[in-house]
C-alpha cells in the first residue's frame, strides 16, 4: 500500500536504501493510523449512544453485554420496530408526524441499546429505504435527527452492513449544508464518518458525491461538538491511499486558519480530533505538508506536546510533528534552526516523550529524532549535546525491539554525514567514539542477530562504521569483544544477498588471515 503514497524522506541516513525503506514504512504507519488508534484510543467507527444535542435515554454501560436470549429478543423487537415505522410512514391521519418520530425513536433506542446493536435484524426488516424516506427535505428536525442517528449506528456495524447505507449517502451529505440545524448536520457527519471509516471503496464514493467540502466548512466555526465530529469524519475521509483528498482539504478556504485556531485554543478532546486531521494531511500530501510547515502548525503541536499529559492527544500531535519534520529537507534547515526557541522546544518535548511510560510515545519520538539527526551537522550536534542521548542509549539496551530499531536510526545518523564519493558515509569521529565508549555497540550487534532484515542491516552498517572509524584501529578488537564476529558469521550462507555480502565482506576485510598477528 505504501507505494501509492508520495515518498517521505529520512534524510541522509546511514545508508540511503535503509532510510527509504524505513521512511516508506513510517508513511504507511501514518496512513493506517497505527495499532494504537485501531485498538480504541480513537475508533475508526463509532456507535452513537447519546445524540449531538446530549439527549438519549439509553444507559451507556449497563446494557453493553447482551446474552443470546436477550439478543434474540432484541432482534425481534427491532424487526417489530421497523414494521411500526413502516406503518407510521404510511399513516396520513392526525398526529402523523409525531407517530413517525415516536417510531424512529423506538428504533433508534434499540439500535443504541448495546455495544453490538441489532443491525442485521433492522436491515432484514427493510429499515434503510424507510430511513432514507425520513431524511427527505422539509421533514422536521426531530425526525431528521432520529433517522440520521439510526443510520449512524447501522454504519457502525460490519462492512456489508455499512455498505447498506449507500442509498442514504446523498441525503446525508445534503443535510450537512448551512440550512440544516447543527444537531442534524452533526449527526449526518457522524454517519458519514462511520461510512468513511469502513475503507477506501466507500471513501471514494463519499468523495465522488461531494462529502468533503461541507464537512470541511463544519470545521470553520467555534462550535465544539460539531467541529469535533466533523474533524473525526474528515480524518476518516482523507485516509487515502490517494493523496488527492488531503490536498483538496487543505485548499478549502479558511480551513488552515481553523485548524490552527482549534489547535491553539480548543479543549484537549477537540484538539485531538483536529490533530488527527493534521496527521493525515501531512502523511499523504506533500502540498498540504508544505502549507502546514509555512504556518504556525509546528509551533502549536510543540506547545501541545509540552503542556498536555493526555495520551490520546499526545499521539497525534507527536505523529504530526514527525510527519512535518520528515516532509522535506527544507523543513529541517529553515524551520528547525539550532539556537532558535522553536528548535529548543522541539528537542525538549521529544525528551519528554522519551521519558514517558508509554511505548508509543517513545517510539514516535525516536522516529522524529532520527529525521532531525539525518539533517545537517548542526542538527546532529544539537541532539548529541542534548538530554536525549543518555535516554536513547538506555532505550537501545532495554526497550522493546521496535523502539530499539528506531533508536538505532537516531544514534547511527548522529555518527555520519552525507555519503562521500565512494558510496560510504563520512564519519563524525567524536560522536562515534563517544557513543561506542558509552556502550552502544552491543545494542547494534543485538540488532544484527535479530530476524528483522532492516534491523540487521542497520546493525551491520553501524559495525562497519566502528570497524572503519575507531581511532588507532581499535574497531575490530571492540567488535570481537562484543561477539560481533559470531553475529556476522550467521550470515555466511544467508538467503538475503545484501546481508550476506555485507557481513562476509566485513569479516573478510577486518578479520581475515592477518587479523591478530601483530598481537
Amino acid at each position: 500500500m505504501a507505494d501509492d503514497f508520495p515518498a517521505s524522506h529520512r534524510r541522509d541516513p546511514i545508508k540511503s536504501s535503509v532510510g527509504n525503506v524505513a521512511a516508506q514504512r513510517r508513511r504507511q504507519n501514518a496512513v493506517t493510523v497505527g495499532k494504537e488508534r485501531r485498538e480504541s484510543l480513537v475508533r475508526a467507527k463509532r456507535l452513537c449512544r447519546v445524540g449531538p444535542s446530549g439527549d438519549g435515554d439509553v444507559p451507556g454501560e449497563e446494557n453493553d453485554m447482551v446474552t443470546d436470549e436477550e439478543g434474540f429478543l432484541l432482534d425481534a423487537q427491532t424487526s417489530s420496530a421497523v414494521e411500526d415505522l413502516k406503518s407510521a410512514i404510511a399513516y396520513q391521519g392526525k398526529g402523523a408526524m409525531q407517530k413517525r418520530v415516536n417510531a424512529l425513536r423506538e428504533l433508534r433506542r434499540l439500535l443504541s441499546k448495546s455495544e453490538f446493536p441489532p443491525v442485521e435484524a433492522a436491515l432484514k426488516a427493510g429499515a434503510i429505504p424507510l430511513l432514507v424516506q425520513c431524511l427527505s427535505f422539509g421533514s422536521p428536525d426531530e425526525q431528521l435527527l432520529e433517522a440520521a442517528w439510526c443510520l449512524t449506528n447501522i454504519a457502525a456495524g460490519k462492512p456489508e452492513e455499512t455498505k447498506a447505507l449507500l442509498p442514504a449517502i446523498p441525503l446525508l451529505i445534503a443535510h450537512l449544508g448551512e440550512k440544516s440545524s447543527l444537531p442534524v448536520a452533526e449527526q449526518c457527519a457522524w454517519a458519514l464518518g462511520n461510512v468513511a471509516g469502513e475503507g477506501e471503496e466507500l471513501r471514494n464514493v463519499l468523495l465522488s458525491q461531494g462529502a468533503l467540502p461541507p464537512l470541511a466548512r463544519m470545521m470553520l466555526p467555534n462550535k465544539g461538538s460539531t467541529v469535533r465530529t466533523a474533524a473525526w469524519a474528515l480524518s476518516n475521509l482523507i485516509k487515502g491511499p490517494d493523496p488527492k483528498a488531503a490536498t483538496e482539504l487543505i485548499k478549502v478556504d479558511g480551513l488552515l486558519d481553523a485548524i490552527l485556531r482549534h489547535l491553539r485554543k480548543s479543549d484537549e478532546e477537540l484538539a485531538t480530533e483536529v490533530a488527527w486531521v493534521v496527521v493525515y494531511l501531512s502523511a499523504l500530501s506533500n502540498f498540504a505538508t508544505s502549507v502546514l510547515v509555512k504556518s504556525d502548525a509546528i509551533l502549536l503541536v510543540v506547545e501541545r506536546l509540552a503542556t498536555s499529559n493526555s495520551l490520546q492527544l499526545l499521539i497525534p500531535v507527536l505523529r504530526s510533528l514527525g510527519n512535518l519534520v520528515a516532509g522535506d529537507s527544507h523543513t529541517t534547515s529553515t524551520v528547525l534552526i539550532p539556537g532558535h526557541e522553536i528548535t529548543d522546544g522541539v528537542i525538549k518535548v521529544l525528551v519528554k516523550c522519551l521519558k514517558s511510560d508509554h511505548r508509543v510515545l517513545k517510539k514516535e519520538a525516536s522516529w522524529v529524532l532520527s529525521n532531525i539527526a539525518a539533517g545537517s551537522i548542526e542538527h546532529k550536534q544539537l541532539i548529541y549535546s542534548s538530554e536525549a542521548v543518555p535516554l536513547l542509549l538506555r532505550l537501545l539496551s532495554t526497550a522493546p525491539f521496535d523502539i530499539r530499531k528506531e533508536v538505532a536510526y537516531v544514534l547511527g545518523n548522529l555518527c555520519v554525514t552525507p555519503t562521500g564519493g565512494d558510496g560510504k558515509p563520512n564519519l563524525i569521529e567524536e560522536h562515534l567514539v563517544s557513543l561506542v565508549q558509552r556502550g552502544c555497540l552491543s545494542g547494534f550487534i543485538d540488532l544484527v542477530r535479530s530476524a528483522d532484515i532492516e534491523a540487521a542491516r542497520l546493525g551491520l552498517q553501524f559495525m562497519e562504521l566502528v570497524l572503519r572509524g575507531m581511532p588507532n584501529g581499535d574497531g575490530p578488537k571492540l567488535v570481537e569483544q562484543e561477539d560481533g564476529i559470531d553475529a556476522m558469521e550467521r550470515y555466511q550462507f544467508h538467503e538475503n544477498e545484501d546481508l550476506r555480502n555485507m557481513a562476509n565482506g566485513l569479516v573478510d576485510k577486518y578479520f581475515g588471515e592477518n587479523y591478530g598477528i601483530d598481537e
